[in-house]
């Protein structure tokens, strides 16, 4: 973080370019919304860009890949890590003096992953292949850290997006994302030309989302219920208060101009297809592997592996985004705002960590940055914006993928502040606006 007011000047000018150019991504399916910028970001003191008024503080610093995040009714953190530090996989931060940072660090846990939430006296987290939960006391000290109690076990990960996101809603029930062990369901994975598979055999145990009971332990699939299908890997999800409904953010396929040079160039492989944002209910079907969504169009185009041609329409029994965004930013954390220290504006509105982009060479990668989509009446309304930005540390290591800090996780605080954790270096982030 040190680096970073070296490269103020250079991130200013970025930023006149940037502005020019991004109202140019579509944003919204089937309407006219598209991304804002933002004239009021402005430089935080330990690098960060936030909108005017808004601050941000390190709040802890060093924890490795810290993944998903979860905060308690009276501040104590809980972050989730893909790899162990000194041998643990979850670390509990509180600051116990009030000067806004950890200082007293505690870890637990024996297994990695990226599942992590906080419910009725319970945290839960998830490894690739299981979700655990520990009893907290009523201080949030976890009780018999060496014992969790092991809700769902079995979870299929064959080392691609095997990453078990979690979420709640408010009736008892656990939601777990599987995702897909297949970029596009093709006979032979990620080869030149291979046909997609009809029907795709991996939607009977991945690709989706599946419902279980929160505090029923010993569950295995065959206790579950196949909530959502035709999600190719979630890692972002949420429940909306709202809408009383779940939320979450897919990573849209790769490869289209590796795969089928003659269907898609350069630049059309790395704008396509949309990350997009979905609400699901229970029997949703989002189309993977046969569609993907294509936010220039607004359509729902049939994937190549399957007879597309970048243009043919498909996947009417596929139900459509609520919101698109450019491809392969890798939306990693959602989180809906019920805060009150914001300004209005951002009361119920969706916050979206974009961890950031491995494939969109010889285009410039993208991402890396927190954004935030207005909502009203339980539907995104208006622009979406860019809220935090230059995690990645300049222009610069941005364009060649090589950032210094990669947003994944996102949780609110009591005070509605938001914290945001780093897979790269295992900072985590707390954003207060100041009134």
């Amino acid at each position: 973080m040190k680096n970073f007011s070296r490269n103020f000047l250079s991130i200013k000018a970025f930023y006149l370019a940037f502005s020019c150019c991004i109202l140019a991504f579509s944003a919204c399916a089937g309407d006219t919304t598209k991304v804002a910028f933002v004239s009021g970001l402005q430089p935080n003191d330990n690098g960060l860009i936030l909108p005017a008024g808004f601050k941000a503080t390190t709040f802890a610093e060093g924890l490795g890949r810290a993944r998903h995040i979860a905060v308690t009714s009276d501040g104590v953190v809980f972050v989730k890590l893909a790899k162990l530090k000194d041998g643990k996989g979850i670390y509990r931060l509180q600051d116990t003096n009030g000067d806004g940072k950890a200082d007293l660090v505690t870890g637990f846990g024996d297994f990695t992953g990226t599942g992590m939430t906080v419910r009725n006296g319970y945290l839960y987290a998830s490894s690739d292949v299981a979700v655990y939960r520990y009893r907290l006391d009523d201080r949030n000290k976890v009780v018999n850290p060496d014992q969790p109690e092991n809700i769902v076990t079995g979870l299929l990960a064959r080392g691609e997006h095997e990453a078990k996101a979690i979420t709640l809603d408010y009736d008892g029930n656990l939601y777990v994302n599987i995702g897909a062990y297949s970029n596009s369901c093709q006979v032979v994975d990620r080869t030149k030309g291979s046909p997609g598979m009809r029907p795709c055999p991996v939607l009977d145990s991945a690709a989706g989302i599946w419902k279980f009971k929160a505090d029923k332990p010993g569950q295995t699939y065959a206790d579950g219920v196949h909530y959502a299908t035709g999600l190719r890997n979630v890692v972002g999800l949420d429940w909306n208060k709202t809408t009383n409904t779940l939320f979450v953010m897919q990573h849209g396929r790769d490869q289209l101009h590796d795969l089928f040079p003659d269907i898609y160039d350069t630049k059309q492989s790395a704008e396509l297809p949309a990350e997009c944002m979905y609400e699901l209910h229970q029997g949703s079907n989002c189309g993977w592997p046969y569609i993907y969504y294509d936010e220039f169009q607004h359509k729902k185009i049939l994937a190549p592996e399957f007879g597309g041609d970048s243009k043919k329409t498909a996947g009417e029994d596929a139900q459509d985004p609520v919101i698109a965004f450019p491809g392969h930013l890798a939306p990693n954390g959602l989180l809906f705002y019920t805060g009150d220290q914001f300004p209005a504006k951002y009361k119920n509105g969706a916050f979206i960590a974009f961890h950031g982009s491995w494939n969109r060479a010889p285009e410039h990668q993208k991402g890396f940055f927190v954004v935030f989509v207005p909502f009203k009446d339980g539907k995104p309304s208006g622009e979406w914006e860019v809220f935090a930005d230059n995690f990645s540390g300049s222009p610069a290591l941005t364009a060649s993928g090589r950032a210094q800090h990669r947003p994944c996780g996102l949780a609110q605080g009591p005070d509605g502040s938001i914290y945001v954790t780093d897979d790269t270096k295992g900072t985590v982030w707390k954003i207060s606006y100041n009134k």
